[in-house]
């Protein structure tokens, strides 16, 4: 019921009505007006919300980009640089085109990680990255990684073996049975990754020229012994990763050692370490055989080659007479020097040989007095091992055999 207000100086309205009200339709009873009805009235709002006053409800607001947090998340965690700026700016251009929120976070996303794709350009030209490289891989020494393993120690891999791919190792006393034992490790040069087949061509070198350092004598190297060593791959390199770790392991894939190979200044008396120092001058010469399959093949490389086992047995043999032995081992050793002497003398014959009969002739002297009985003499005078490696014949093709890379 409407009460009308009280009546004033203008004419009195009917019931109802208010000023500029119309009167209201009237119908006959039961009657009603039928279709169309005028357009619902339309509030500000647009489409993510209700007409204003609608009920009492208000415009709901428009979402976050989800592209605009990830950008902001890796710009901040200065994380795969690019993509957090790839994906920043195509919040960007969705934001604009939805209307929805996140323009800051897109904004800062970008610049952030603009920043540190310059970092990471300027810690590549710099070499930063393998600083962090060195850093990463110190923080995994002791974790089981290869990456930990140092000079001297000895592991077992999760497969028992060493071919393939070796991450996961565990490091294990050398007295106990093991995969492998490491004898070096050394750092690659920076620059561009050189390919699988030139970074095998200078471990194997590398690491046969450093076996020596470790396991000095060969007498005592196991015949089933043999050089591995792990490499970088092309996706280590990227990180910074130069490292090549030369290891001894057995030449069965799923043979074991037990027992160190190590026999050098830390293992060895003075003693030892003198006699096994002058006898390396010898070993150095005998590597560098010729490829040549026999001496008719190539007779003035291996005529070179004498000529250099000749000099290496006058500083080997100079090396022993400087040395002031025990009095066991003065005899011994004398008399190796005598046959030595005679072993230069026939090398040096050899490397004037006009003829490959004249060359072999010499030679199968020169091999018997290295390895005559006064050899194994003096070793045992000095408590070494006495079973004598096997030299290759010339013709054999010479040279060490490659090395395992794992």
């Amino acid at each position: 019921m409407s009460i009308p207000p009280p009546p004033g100086p203008q004419e009195p309205h009917a019931q109802g009505q208010y000023p500029g009200q119309q009167p209201a339709q009237q119908y006959p009873p039961g009657q009603y007006p039928q279709g169309p009805y005028p357009p619902q009235q339309q509030y500000p709002g647009g489409a993510w919300g209700q007409p204003y006053g609608a009920y009492g409800t208000y415009p709901r607001r428009p979402p976050v980009n989800g592209l605009a947090i990830a950008a902001f998340v890796l710009g901040v965690l200065c994380f795969v640089p690019a993509v957090g700026l790839v994906l920043g700016l195509i919040a960007l251009a969705r934001i604009r085109k939805r209307g929805e929120r996140g323009k800051g976070l897109a904004v800062a996303g970008s610049v952030l990680s603009s920043v540190g794709l310059a970092l990471w350009v300027l810690s590549l030209s710099t070499g930063a990255a393998a600083d962090f490289w060195d850093g990463f891989r110190d923080a995994a020494r002791g974790e089981g990684t290869a990456y930990a393993l140092e000079k001297g120690e000895c592991f077992t891999t999760p497969s028992g073996s060493l071919q393939g791919v070796t991450y996961d190792v565990d490091q294990v006393p050398c007295a106990r049975e093991h995969d492998g034992e490491v004898f070096a490790v050394f750092d690659l040069p920076g620059g561009a990754f050189p390919g699988d087949g030139e970074i095998t061509r200078i471990a194997d070198e590398r690491c046969y020229a450093l076996q020596d350092t470790y396991a000095m004598d060969r007498w005592a190297l196991p015949t089933d012994v043999d050089v591995y060593y792990l490499t970088p791959t092309s996706q280590s390199w990227r990180g910074g990763d130069r490292e090549v770790t030369c290891l001894f392991g057995n030449t069965d894939e799923r043979g074991t050692l037990t027992g160190s190979l190590r026999n050098d200044a830390t293992t060895l008396d003075t003693d030892q370490h003198a006699y096994l120092t002058a006898e390396f001058q010898l070993n150095l010469a005998m590597d560098e055989m010729p490829a040549a399959q026999t001496v008719e093949d190539d007779l003035a490389g291996y005529r070179s080659w004498a000529g250099r086992v000749s000099t290496a047995l006058d500083r080997e043999t100079g090396m022993l007479r400087g040395h002031i032995w025990p009095a066991t081992a003065e005899r011994p050793v004398a008399d190796l020097v005598e046959d030595l002497d005679t072993a230069r003398e026939e090398f040096g014959l050899a490397s004037e040989a006009a003829d490959a009969d004249t060359y072999y002739e010499h030679l199968d002297k020169a091999l018997l007095l290295i390895e005559a009985d006064s050899t194994v003499t003096a070793r045992e005078s000095l408590g070494l091992d006495t079973t004598p490696p096997v030299y290759e014949e010339a013709g054999d093709g010479g040279g060490e055999s490659p090395g395992k890379k794992v």
